[in-house]
């Protein structure tokens, strides 16, 4: 399925999640994350994301329009079409694995990445329908500052300064 759209999101820094939180999460995945060469002005990037039961892979390229706005055009791709994708993966940037668990809280869904360099921290996305929307954050999250805009945070800085 081909879809584009505006992605809104706003991203946090927090508190690495107790286990207990953890284990209240749904929709827990492995993410295998591969940036592509591509031209200025477009991210490009592969993903493989795996449940216990299947796996998925989608081929993503995104147009920054303001810190929080983003275009997208995602599309789910074949197992075969991901390997031909990855050899024209960007030779500047390493793959990012992390771990994803989705927590629905307050009607509004939030996403928790878990990336094993980090032991005392993690990365907390929510999607809004517009940059207005209010934000009912889960009380038992520890947030220690938005870091949305912060370029340092996005996973395609992440994949530069991973060790191989």
């Amino acid at each position: 399925m081909n879809k584009e759209n505006q992605e809104i999101e706003r991203k946090f820094l927090i508190a690495y999640p107790s286990a207990q939180l953890l284990s209240t999460c749904r929709d827990v995945s492995k993410i295998t994350q591969t940036y592509l060469s591509a031209p200025p002005g477009i991210t490009a990037r592969v993903r493989k994301r795996e449940w216990p039961e299947k796996c998925e892979y989608t081929h993503t390229e995104k147009r920054r329009m303001s810190d929080m706005r983003r275009l997208e055009f995602e599309q789910e791709i074949s197992a075969a079409e991901y390997a031909e994708f990855l050899k024209s993966a960007d030779p500047g940037r390493n793959p990012v694995h992390k771990k994803r668990c989705c927590l629905l809280h307050d009607g509004q869904l939030f996403e928790i990445d878990l990336y094993p360099f980090w032991q005392d921290r993690a990365i907390m996305e929510i999607e809004l329908e517009d940059e207005s929307q209010s934000v009912r954050f889960p009380p038992f999250i520890s947030i220690i500052r938005e870091v949305t805009g912060d370029k340092r945070y996005t996973n395609y800085a992440i994949a530069k300064h991973l060790p191989e």
